[in-house]
């Protein structure tokens, strides 16, 4: 009786343990931001259209997933890998290499936009809105997942870095000295007249020529 109950037990957690574990990924998915709330801040009220935590706590990313923000110029889309960058809501510290901006470049406010992020690093990635010096992110604009491997970066996302840029050699200005070019002689020319060794001299002298 015994032995059956521990064999009824062991069934009971491989079961609980494979409904805890995450289905693996046989696509890429797009991930609505907040849902149909998007990704807005109510300048009125300082409130959020949506609980961001809440949201991405109930959602599975993998490399290659793309997050789609539906927001507008009156907010910031900053994503990072910098915890500090993150927890001080501001970008005033960040690297090039760790933290990127989306959006915020619009001169009006309250234009409609949609930003796409695309999830190329493994691991903690952070998201915040940077905008009002930082009182968006300070009132619930800010949210943090982890990305999985899943399926991978797919050969879109999986690119080399183009080469850096290399300026085009300046021209010369024109009041440089042209460089000197050397012509070869063809088929017997003469290089200079002052390297002949003779001269002819024709001169007309009552309709005849005398060569000297």
């Amino acid at each position: 009786m015994a032995a059956t109950m521990a064999y009824l037990t062991l069934i009971a957690l491989s079961i609980a343990a494979a409904a805890a574990t995450p289905a693996a990924a046989t696509t890429y998915t797009n991930y609505t931001v907040g849902g149909a709330a998007g990704w807005l801040f109510n300048e009125s009220t300082t409130t959020c259209s949506a609980n961001y935590s809440s949201w991405a706590a109930n959602q599975t990313f993998d490399l290659g997933d793309y997050l789609i923000f539906y927001t507008n110029s009156n907010v910031t889309v900053i994503q990072t890998y910098n915890l500090t960058t993150y927890q001080s809501c501001s970008t005033d510290n960040a690297l090039d290499t760790d933290t990127f901006q989306y959006g915020g470049g619009d001169e009006n406010f309250g234009v409609a936009e949609t930003i796409s992020v695309p999830l190329t690093i493994e691991g903690p990635n952070y998201f915040f809105s940077d905008a009002d010096d930082g009182v968006q992110c300070k009132q619930g604009m800010a949210f943090e997942i982890v990305v999985n491997y899943g399926l991978g970066l797919p050969p879109s996302l999986n690119q080399p870095p183009p080469p850096p840029y290399t300026a085009p050699p300046t021209p010369p200005s024109s009041d440089d000295s042209s460089p000197t070019i050397a012509v070869q002689p063809i088929g017997g020319g003469f290089r200079a007249c002052a390297n002949l060794h003779w001269v002819v001299i024709i001169a007309l002298l009552g309709g005849g020529f005398i060569l000297v």
